[in-house]
């Protein structure tokens, strides 16, 4: 750093078609398992699938999606027809609303200072699973067409950063098993904070007008415009189209300093048109 643009990209369902394999693969069946919703397993994969791939809660960080899936899921009329109790995690729920640090780390501490706590003990083996079975099953998978040739024209003028709520470890594995590298300058994951906090530490040496955030969700859309900054959606079932509108028009109209305004809030209407709040059984 630096060249005259900063664009920082997310990388689960926006660079790589990996959203899907992960939560269907990985989180939801640990879920399942950890919380014991075996009886309602159809009805919980649905609130799973909601909570993290196919609404406005899209992209949250695991802790809160495991506390929203629960939520939509308890008062589904199939489950309270099976007498099915499900859990509160009224723990969590605390912890999180009063800005408990999202992650294992996090997890680990609240346990130091609260040992016989068995919820958050359950929390944090259920979390520690799921990153065991992302790594023995995410791989192999492409970037989304046109994302390779869009890094390479934008490395030319940009400075690309990615910007995950992904641990960096598996953002550094997943960009190298594809060559990817090479086109970014950094590679920030949840260790480094917030997206809406990596995004702030790195705008100190751009014009503002000249930072731009790609992502799949809505939480990348907040953390950007918390900064002042620029947003592109790669729209959910869209995204190679998204990537090769991106590639084609909109990557020239933010390099020439146009796409702020109109043409970014089309943008962004359109995304937020697929993304529902409320499931279809509520």
């Amino acid at each position: 750093m630096k060249k005259r643009f900063l664009v920082c990209i997310d990388s689960d369902g926006c660079a790589f078609d990996t959203m899907e394999l992960k939560h269907k693969e990985c989180f939801c069946p640990m879920y399942i398992r950890y919380f014991g919703l075996q009886a309602v397993s159809k009805y919980a994969r649905e609130a799973w699938d909601f909570a993290n791939l196919y609404s406005s809660y899209r992209g949250i960080h695991r802790l809160r999606a495991l506390l929203k899936a629960l939520e939509v899921l308890a008062p589904r009329k199939e489950v309270l027809e099976r007498g099915f109790q499900v859990p509160t995690l009224s723990e969590l729920s605390a912890y999180v609303e009063k800005g408990g640090l999202l992650s294992n780390a996090g997890l680990e501490e609240y346990l130091k200072e609260h040992p016989d706590s068995e919820e958050f003990r359950n929390i944090l083996k259920w979390s520690c699973q799921v990153n065991l079975e992302i790594g023995k099953t995410v791989f192999g998978v492409p970037p989304f067409p046109h994302v390779r040739e869009s890094l390479s024209r934008l490395s030319e003028t940009a400075d690309i950063v990615v910007v995950s709520a992904t641990p960096a470890e598996a953002l550094e594995r997943e960009w190298a098993e594809h060559g990817l590298t090479r086109y970014l300058t950094a590679i920030k994951g949840q260790e480094s904070g917030s997206k809406k906090e990596i995004i702030a530490s790195l705008m100190g040496e751009y014009d503002v007008d000249k930072i731009l955030m790609i992502g799949d969700a809505p939480g990348d859309r907040d953390a950007a415009h918390a900064n002042g900054v620029l947003f592109y959606p790669i729209c959910p079932d869209e995204e190679a189209a998204s990537w090769k509108q991106f590639e084609e028009e909109y990557m020239d109209l933010f390099l020439s300093g146009v796409y702020a305004g109109k043409r970014e809030q089309s943008a962004i209407s359109y995304f937020e048109a697929l993304l529902p709040t409320k499931p279809k059984w509520i």
